[in-house]
């Protein structure tokens, strides 16, 4: 069975070339003028993954993907962006993205990002892996922080944050290792970044006391899980 691209887009000659190639490659491409229409064909058809402008009316590409967040945490989105800025960057993955493609792109580098994400999503529905932190089990691949029956959505940069910590709980992670990891570059404005998620990481991880994430100052972050007696 082909899988099920949503391309949305508003500049109807992009889209038609676009459409046309990946038709060409097997895949079955619904297409959508704006954000709006983009949400109400991912609500009506579903997608297997979700490739979308940023700049568009009456909705825009970061909106949407906070919205079908909303209704699937998993799907692979696709950013297409003239925007390349850290902020820009940064806003589209707290959105929902899993990838960036800067405009003007070849059809082949998106073709090659979208049978990458696929593959991504398909092996980590069939392999989720998950810790056990405390009282609390994380799910790398939805991205979800689990607590008795509750269950908390993390955004991109919090899940790729706590991955880095828990697979090294008990030792402390360099700040500077933390920010390549996740913004590819060490820089000012991202270590109050890196502070700020360490902080929401921190509040979604309360409900056990037995938790900390210490700061080593001038060195770096370390996830602690003490045995309470």
């Amino acid at each position: 069975m082909s899988r099920k691209i949503l391309f949305v887009e508003d500049e109807a000659d992009l889209t038609l070339i676009v459409a046309d190639t990946l038709r060409s490659q097997g895949y079955d491409v619904v297409t959508a003028c704006d954000g709006a229409d983009g949400l109400a064909k991912f609500i009506s058809t579903g997608a297997d993954i979700v490739v979308a402008d940023v700049m568009m009316p009456k909705m825009d590409g970061f909106s949407l993907a906070r919205e079908i967040r909303k209704l699937s945490p998993t799907v692979p989105l696709l950013f297409l962006t003239a925007k390349s800025t850290i902020d820009d960057v940064e806003e589209g993955f707290e959105s929902g993205a899993n990838d960036y493609l800067k405009k003007p792109f070849e059809l082949r580098e998106l073709i090659v990002r979208i049978k990458a994400l696929l593959r991504r999503f398909d092996s980590d529905r069939s392999n989720d892996i998950c810790f056990k932190i405390g009282n609390y089990c994380f799910n790398i691949s939805t991205q979800t922080l689990s607590f008795d029956s509750n269950e908390v959505q993390l955004s991109h940069f919090e899940a790729k944050i706590l991955e880095h910590l828990a697979t090294n709980i008990g030792k402390t992670v360099d700040a500077s290792q933390l920010m390549i990891a996740v913004w590819q570059r060490d820089e000012p404005s991202n270590r109050n970044s890196l502070h700020g998620y360490i902080h929401k990481l921190r509040r979604a991880l309360r409900h056990d006391p037995a938790i900390s994430i210490i700061n080593q100052r001038g060195f770096g972050y370390m996830l602690t899980v003490r045995s309470l007696r």
